[in-house]
């Protein structure tokens, strides 16, 4: 900016007024072209979701993580690092990681010191400089300890199991932040590296696909990499002794299948699991003639017999069975969450039927479609009551609305599978089969690697329905099935 006296400058006060208009002027030009003076806030220390709201953090959006582990099962001892890529979602004075337990030695942002202090879950991070909206960074976090086991409000165990020989680490709803920093909220969705040490002789398995093996030093290093969006309560990594074993599901742009079993499992157990993940690669198949193409890169499954784990899980690409759980239908369902809760994953914890009753209701169809019950008889006889033997059991759907869970506790009770699926089947009958499997294919590719909420789903749904009688007709399915209390008057 140039500035012209309009006369001499010959005296001490008119020189004094024009030389601090000048350097006023020279602050503002150079504020203006350097951003300089703009002052950063703190992000949010949690998302406010409905059943979780210190959950996740506010003001950036994570797009990758780099986690190197090194893990001793005779010790229990776990050291970290995390390189945590990031974008600003606004101008950032400091910003919070969730991180349960562990002792953080360091943390740096793009590479400089910065000031870190630790409050209950929240690791709070003040970056040596104010982060600019728009900018990425890039923090490091060094940590390490002994992780914890994190006992859900329904009882269920997550986070970090540990055996004897062997470990198992997993993240519904809230149990990665025991084994890593990062922004824990399923509607924010980034790749990973997750590089894991162990003694020679174990195996360590991830998500995704392997992309290293070396030995050096009595220790063996296993690089995996997911390169397709994933929540993190998704990610996965399993220690131990398996019994491994790689196929390739059918066509000719086939995906790589890699199962692991627990070479402890009794014979006869272990026999049956076999075949039952032998089965793997025409169940995707299926699944893709009924759900749409396939959304990642690779898949297996890991069946685990030493750890705590009392419930199947689809972590991305390698779904976890515990002993004893490894069974065709509980293999369909968890590979259905890879369409279903993995590539379109829930914008909060509220949003849960959309996981559970999509994969309940496949779990239906695939007996439907190998000569079972047709999921019209299995939706009756639930609403007949005639499904189950105890009085209990029959009753349990109707607890509660599936997109109402009265709190965090019940966000995997039975009317979230059961009724959630049941809203699935609805919207079948509703539309007919032929624009009942075009509205699945096209949302899971609509919403491919998104987040969705049930208004999503619902508005979804209803435009591509056909006429308004029939969306007329879907209100009433949403009224009465999806947040109607209660079991409906009519089935």
């Amino acid at each position: 900016m140039n500035y012209r006296a309009t006369a001499p400058l010959t005296k001490g006060p008119r020189r004094t007024h024009l030389a601090l208009l000048c350097a006023a002027a020279l602050a503002t030009a150079l504020t203006a072209c350097t951003g300089g003076g703009v002052q950063g806030t703190p992000g949010a220390a949690g998302v406010r979701d409905p059943y979780f709201p210190k959950l996740g953090n506010g003001g950036y959006d994570v797009r990758h993580y780099g986690l190197k582990l090194g893990y001793d099962p005779g010790s229990r001892h776990l050291t970290g690092t995390a390189e945590i890529t990031a974008r600003a979602a606004k101008n950032l004075s400091a910003f919070n990681l969730d991180l349960k337990g562990l002792d953080v030695r360091s943390v740096t942002v793009e590479g400089r010191k910065a000031r870190f202090q630790r409050a209950g879950d929240e690791l709070t991070v003040r970056p040596h400089e104010d982060l600019d909206r728009g900018e990425t960074f890039r923090v490091t976090v060094r940590y390490s300890g002994t992780p914890r086991t994190i006992t859900d409000a329904d009882g269920s165990k997550e986070g970090w199991l540990p055996a004897d020989d062997s470990a198992l680490a997993t993240g519904q709803p809230t149990g990665s932040m025991a084994w890593f920093p990062g922004n824990h909220h399923p509607s924010d969705k980034a790749s990973y590296d997750i590089e894991v040490t162990v003694p020679k002789g174990l195996k360590a398995l991830s998500n995704g696909e392997l992309t290293r093996q070396t030995t050096s030093g009595g220790r063996t290093t296993f690089a995996w990499r997911n390169a397709e969006p994933m929540a993190s309560y998704l990610a996965t990594v399993v220690v131990g002794d398996y019994d491994l074993k790689a196929s390739t599901t059918p066509g000719k742009h086939g995906v790589p299948v890699l199962t692991a079993i627990d070479p402890t499992l009794p014979e006869k157990q272990y026999e049956r699991t076999e075949k039952v993940l032998a089965d793997i690669p025409d169940i995707m198949e299926w699944a893709e003639t009924n759900f749409g193409a396939y959304p990642f890169s690779s898949t297996g499954a890991v069946v685990e017999g030493r750890s705590d784990l009392g419930y199947a899980l689809e972590t991305q690409t390698k779904p976890l069975f515990p002993v004893g759980q490894a069974d065709t239908t509980t293999l369909v369902h968890e590979l259905a969450h890879q369409w279903f809760g993995n590539s379109v994953t829930p914008k909060t914890w509220r949003d849960m039927w959309l996981n559970e009753g999509f994969a309940t209701f496949a779990q239906w169809l695939y007996e439907e479609d190998n000569g079972g019950d047709t999921v019209e008889e299995t939706v009756d006889a639930l609403y007949d009551g005639d499904l189950y033997e105890r009085e209990e059991d029959n009753e349990a759907p109707w607890a509660f609305p599936p997109a109402k869970q009265p709190d965090a506790a019940s966000i995997s009770d039975d009317p979230v599978y059961e009724r959630g699926a049941m809203v699935i089947q609805k919207v079948r009958e509703t539309v007919g089969d032929d624009a009942f499997y075009e509205i699945v294919q096209g949302w899971t590719e609509t919403y491919r690697h998104r987040t969705a909420d049930t208004e999503d789903f619902t508005a979804y749904v209803e435009e591509h329905a056909g006429d308004d009688e029939t969306r007329a007709e879907l209100r009433r399915v949403w009224s009465d099935w999806l947040y109607g209390e209660g079991k409906p008057d009519e089935r």
